[in-house]
């Protein structure tokens, strides 16, 4: 992880460098330092963050009294406020106060190339009907989703965020009745990026609202993330009183949505928020720290004194 963002660093203060001084190779052991400064300076940045992070484990208790997470040994917990700074702040997404927290194998952090982590909301929609499970033609629905996403990339793009396309079904989806869960997963491609970013969705339904676990992995995380599946899915319980089968149709709330409505992210995106969650990560990290810290201060320094040093003709009197 270290050697990938030193590399970035690298690269980011060369094109820098590059772009105001094409034709000068003057201050090549200068420029060496500095990377070297701005790479400590990378790295305590991301030690510094890793350290903050107030992890958990057993039960943990959702907001509003709905649902609860039951976390063990091999998988850890963020709270609500420092996964939405993760996934706003370091990862380049939209906005969203949805987010209640996220679940990461116990061996990773944000920060780790090959980390895949689980996004925990809980969204009180009502009870949703189960009836169009068998019904829906999944190929369709993708159609209709690459659509959304068009829509969804003009607000990424009023943001100053990088757009997505999406690439197909990494797994098409599945509602195990029985359980009341739906899964599925999306593969996504990121403007400008090489790999591709997968969106693993589960949806467990309850009485009064879905509990959803959306994991972000790479194509190669994802067998790690079916490995796993089985035991996520035993983490997420509605408590007594709130499960699917305690739906009374006298006092509750139908939902809006139904399966296929969970699936085409028409929820989410009812608000102004796709349901995709995308792992920028390495140049994001970078520019926070470049904006207030020592690549920064080398960049525009390095400008100001080339600017100094240049001679500019000024009108004289005799």
């Amino acid at each position: 992880m270290r050697s990938y963002l030193l590399m970035c660093v690298s690269l980011f203060i060369c094109t820098a460098l590059f772009a105001g001084d094409k034709d000068k190779g003057k201050e090549k052991n200068k420029t060496k330092d500095s990377v070297a400064v701005a790479s400590e300076e990378v790295v305590a940045f991301v030690d510094s963050v890793n350290k903050s992070m107030k992890w958990q484990t057993g039960t943990i208790q959702l907001p509003g009294g709905e649902a609860q997470l039951q976390i063990p040994t091999g998988f850890k917990f963020l709270g609500a406020e420092q996964s939405q700074q993760i996934l706003e702040t370091y990862w380049g997404n939209l906005k969203d106060g949805s987010v209640l927290g996220m679940i990461f194998p116990e061996k990773f952090g944000p920060f780790d190339d090959n980390s895949w982590v689980y996004v925990v909301r809980y969204e009180g929609m009502g009870y949703v009907k189960d009836d169009d499970a068998d019904k829906i033609d999944y190929d369709d629905l993708l159609k209709q989703i690459k659509e959304d996403v068009t829509e969804a990339n003009k607000e990424r793009v009023k943001q100053g965020l990088q757009t997505f396309s999406v690439i197909g079904w990494a797994q098409k989806p599945y509602y195990d009745k029985d359980r009341k869960v739906l899964h599925w997963a999306k593969e996504f491609k990121v403007e400008g990026s090489e790999g591709t970013t997968i969106n693993y969705d589960i949806r467990v339904l309850g009485r009064k609202g879905v509990l959803s676990l959306g994991a972000i992995c790479s194509k190669n995380e994802l067998p790690e993330i079916n490995k796993e599946m089985d035991q996520v899915l035993k983490m997420a319980k509605f408590t007594d009183g709130n499960k699917y089968s305690d739906f009374n149709p006298d006092v509750d709330n139908v939902a809006a949505w139904t399966i296929g409505g969970l699936v085409a992210g028409k929820v989410l995106a009812k608000v102004g928020f796709f349901a995709v969650i995308l792992k920028f990560l390495k140049f994001i990290i970078i520019g926070v720290v470049a904006a207030g810290g020592a690549i920064w201060r080398f960049i525009t320094g390095r400008k100001k004194n080339e600017e100094s040093n240049h001679y500019t003709p000024t009108d004289t009197q005799e």
